[in-house]
């Protein structure tokens, strides 16, 4: 710190306490004085508080005349399909936060893609049939918990093809190729036949996922980021 700088914040803080009002406070029982109640924004701690803003040039606006700091808004940012991330939980953590609660559930027997859990999955697209494969119906579901249903009218889609060709004509679909990188909530495309949601990017790069209809059940999975052909951002 300057000599200068120095200089102009022990001013700031002599001005602050030249007032005998707010060093001298009124008698007490003894005869003495009492302390003053601190009122907010003034005495010694208050003029420190507001030189030491001033100096590193945080106060703006009206706290430049009153001495209050103002906020300061950030967000944090992810490389991946959309832009920047807030604090507040998007649709795609929405999105995984409902799928998540499914790992486990299993077709009743295993490969008759049937099972309470499945039925319930089905109920978020329209037209889906029993005994039908559920990936799609899964992730429709999980939107629709979100939601954030998918479909052109919000009504699921029951098969890998349609939800593609719906995220094309949304400007939802991302082709994975070199530097992309999907976030928490957003489905993941494995060509016309398979489809699941991201969970994390691991630190080697591989992609953690929530897949339905996985080994005949809700499987919390890790594949290669190879292994996607697309994202669909829920963000």
């Amino acid at each position: 710190m300057s000599i200068e700088t120095t200089l102009a914040r022990v001013d700031a803080i002599r001005q602050a306490i030249a007032d005998p009002a707010t060093l001298v406070g009124p008698p007490n029982a003894t005869g003495g004085t009492e302390a003053p109640a601190a009122a907010p924004g003034s005495g010694f701690a208050a003029a420190l508080a507001q030189a030491g803003a001033a100096e590193t040039g945080q106060l703006t606006g009206a706290g430049a005349a009153t001495g209050v700091l103002s906020p300061v808004s950030s967000y944090a940012t992810t490389p991946g399909l959309a832009g920047p991330q807030t604090g507040q939980g998007g649709n795609g953590e929405r999105v995984l936060a409902a799928a998540e609660t499914q790992v486990g559930q299993s077709e009743q027997p295993p490969g008759s893609n049937e099972s309470p859990a499945i039925a319930e999955y089905r109920s978020a697209t329209a037209g889906a049939q029993p005994g039908e494969p559920w990936c799609a119906y899964f992730v429709s579901w999980a939107a629709r918990q979100a939601g954030e249903p998918i479909g052109p009218a919000g009504q699921g889609l029951g098969s890998v093809s349609e939800i593609w060709s719906w995220a094309q004509s949304t400007g939802r679909a991302v082709a994975n190729g070199p530097g992309v990188v999907p976030r928490p909530g957003d489905l993941i495309v494995f060509g016309g036949e398979h489809v699941g949601i991201v969970r994390e990017v691991l630190p080697d790069g591989r992609i953690a996922t929530i897949e339905g209809n996985y080994n005949n059940r809700v499987s919390a999975n890790v594949r290669s980021a190879s292994e996607a052909t697309g994202y669909v951002s829920m963000s």
